[in-house]
């Protein structure tokens, strides 16, 4: 830890279950005031850090994210970034993972810790999970060495264990450990000491000023393949007003039908300028295009591999560069490439 200054940490409450208390004359479930959070959680007094709070007003559900949200907190970060040594952005676990992944690639030069934390449980109830994550949130965000931030990274902390968020899903929504990432190991696990997985942590190589990037274009879907789907189907999202780029969800290492119709339809799209984007339905694993005589055809159609990317990382990935690249050749030479640390290439 820096020992030549008190630690500050910015938390941002969004919304979520983990601001949840319990109404004691009615048993329903309100948000509490953020700014009252040392009297909810006197545990992180122990710490002597600076703790500031902003909570967003109206509060939102997580369901109810978009990119006005996104940009919402970069500008909140940009605008506090020097004023603090890290940030801790309390959000509901639906669409953390998206909301992490964009975040991600809008957030430039970033030499300070970005934690999304939140819970299963409101942090009033008995047994929840909330106090635990977001006290060890707190602490990753303010963790430094030699003037240099432990995880510099915008990460998802949940149950214990600090994931790059980018490569994070969730995958369970009953359990405490809501989230996963199974194509990057984590950066950190928290247990009677905090073990920093150092050689996995992006760290900068020189001091920049932090830029943020507010132009998202949501012109995007995602269209999940399945044995029998349709001409139809397909034929309906391709032809979808203003559409610019399709996550192509599909089965293994990137196979799909090889109906001629199918490819057919693919071809159509590319050639009209709609970049696809081809990403595995499996949990683990990578998209190898011409790996099996079942991808063949989508190469030759001018879909782009994913690699290893996340569906959340690859959706958010296309929105930023949509709207942020002039070419259609810029967009497909950055997809081939890492930007925030988000595919093995």
């Amino acid at each position: 830890m820096n020992s030549t200054k008190t630690p500050s940490v910015l938390i941002i409450y969004t919304g979520g279950t983990i601001g949840m208390v319990q109404n004691p004359a009615t048993g329903a479930l309100q948000p509490f005031d953020f700014a009252h959070i040392l009297k909810q959680v006197p545990e992180l007094k122990s710490f002597g850090y600076r703790l500031d709070t902003i909570t967003f007003n109206p509060i939102v559900d997580s369901s109810n994210a978009s990119p006005a949200f996104w940009v919402k907190l970069v500008k909140i970060i940009k605008e506090k970034y020097n004023e603090y040594d890290g940030f801790v952005i309390l959000h509901g676990t639906d669409t953390m993972a998206y909301s992490a992944s964009a975040l991600s690639f809008m957030l430039r030069n970033q030499s300070k810790p970005v934690i999304f934390t939140g819970s299963q449980l409101p942090i009033g109830q008995l047994r929840t999970d909330g106090k635990e994550n977001l006290i060890t949130a707190i602490e990753i965000a303010a963790a430094s060495q030699n003037n240099q931030a432990l995880v510099p990274e915008v990460c998802i902390f949940f149950e214990n264990q600090l994931f790059r968020g980018n490569r994070t899903t969730k995958y369970n929504a009953e359990h405490f450990d809501a989230f996963q990432s199974d194509n990057y190991p984590r950066l950190a696990k928290a247990g009677i000491n905090i073990k920093y997985n150092y050689s996995v942590i992006h760290y900068p190589t020189h001091q920049s000023v932090l830029q943020i990037y507010t132009k998202l274009d949501a012109n995007v879907a995602v269209l999940k393949i399945f044995p029998g789907i349709t001409k139809n189907i397909v034929e309906a999202i391709l032809n979808t007003k203003n559409l610019k780029a399709l996550v192509l969800e599909t089965f293994g290492s990137g196979n799909a039908p090889t109906n001629t119709w199918f490819v057919y339809l693919l071809k159509k799209a590319t050639k009209k300028g709609i970049i696809i984007l081809n990403v595995t339905q499996c949990s683990a694993g990578s998209v190898e295009m011409g790996l099996y005589e079942t991808s063949v055809p989508l190469l030759e159609a001018g879909v782009i591999s994913g690699y290893d990317s996340t569906t959340e990382a690859a959706i958010t990935k296309l929105m930023f560069l949509l709207g942020n690249k002039t070419s259609r050749q810029e967009i497909v030479d950055c997809l081939n490439q890492s930007i925030s640390g988000e595919i093995t290439v």
